[in-house]
């Protein structure tokens, strides 16, 4: 079958019939689950059953499990962690905690039927990078932050769980926060290229990444995400054929007034709209979140189906949900608390 060309999600615990039926028409190729969302573990397993059921094929289920203050899953379903750059500054071995923590996370969400997490993220940490992402990196330089990147993603595919790489092609450089304001990047295109875009370069063979909601005002007046110009330099210069999905595309930043001619006065269209736009500058699957049953409506007609190439990075992409590798979870935490010197946990 194809694949609608969304991401999707649910208003509460369950889905409801009118969710079901939309689900049903639009074979989306996957949905995020969010706080609201999670109650129990048996209640987690059966909303997961009930997406896949209605999708009509095994969809992913990703979630925002980085650790710190985005983690949706809380105790006791999950280990409460410390941050992610806290997590980095107090390990020994940064690479090897940063694996042996993705690798528990995965455990967890795999456990609960979620495939997939919107981690690792190769945004690089700088003293102007606004606090809504700052201690959600990994590091201050290309190089770490690509070593621990590399480290986490491995553990959440050692776990048979997707990882997502985010924010593509960089948004540390954003002093503003992307819900809520659109970011200008007014970094010449040679620095960007030898430093934010050079933390992903070495991501390229990662199975799916998430973009940036920031306008590169070296490189084009439309942010990334809704930018031609942008996902052919990802395609291209940085040379990730991975699936690409959008940050989620309620976020305020794409309904700034710079990009008014994407509003139409009906909310729903303008849902829609934006989604089209976003699949049109070279995205493969758009993200659509927090928003009424009409406005996901709108935007899984404006979808449609992926394309051939999409389709086929979304296979791939599918294909890395192996069987995990044995996982000794005592052993696991007792090496990660010994390279945190026992501060493991938030």
């Amino acid at each position: 079958m194809r694949f609608g060309a969304t991401i999707l999600d649910a208003e509460g615990h369950r889905l409801t019939a009118d969710e079901k039926a939309l689900f049903r028409e639009a074979a989306p190729f996957g949905f995020i689950l969010f706080a609201r969302n999670i109650d129990s573990a048996d209640q987690v397993r059966a909303l997961c059953d009930d997406f896949r059921e209605a999708a009509g094929h095994e969809c992913l289920i990703t979630i925002d499990q980085e650790g710190g203050r985005v983690q949706r899953l809380r105790a006791p379903l999950a280990r409460e962690w410390r941050s992610a750059l806290d997590h980095v500054q107090a390990a020994t071995d940064p690479v090897r905690a940063m694996y042996l923590r993705a690798r528990l996370i995965a455990a967890e969400l795999h456990a609960l039927g979620i495939d997939s997490n919107c981690a690792p993220l190769a945004d690089i940490a700088s003293a102007d990078t606004h606090p809504f992402l700052r201690n959600r990196c990994y590091g201050t330089d290309a190089a770490s932050v690509a070593a621990i990147a590399r480290a986490c993603a491995a553990g959440h595919l050692d776990g048979g769980v997707v990882p997502v790489m985010k924010h593509i092609p960089g948004h540390g450089r954003s002093s503003m926060d992307s819900h809520h304001d659109l970011p200008h990047v007014t970094a010449p295109a040679e620095v960007l290229r030898a430093e934010d875009f050079a933390a992903f370069t070495p991501l390229k063979d990662l199975p799916m990444a998430m973009t940036a909601h920031l306008v590169y005002d070296a490189f084009d007046p439309r942010p990334a995400t809704l930018s031609p110009v942008m996902m052919q330099l990802v395609r291209q210069e940085l040379g990730y054929d991975g699936l690409v999905m959008t940050d989620d595309i309620s976020m305020k930043a794409l309904w700034a007034p710079e990009l008014s001619g994407l509003q139409p006065d009906d909310p729903d269209m303008a849902a829609g709209a934006i989604a089209r736009a976003s699949l049109d500058a070279g995205c493969d699957v758009a993200l659509f979140c927090n928003s009424s049953l009409a406005a996901r409506a709108a935007v899984v007609e404006a979808a449609g189906c992926m394309t051939n190439a999409a389709h086929r990075r979304a296979e791939a992409a599918l294909a890395c949900r192996q069987t995990p590798a044995a996982l000794d979870t005592d052993a696991a935490e007792a090496e990660l608390s010994a390279l945190m010197g026992g501060q493991v946990y938030g």
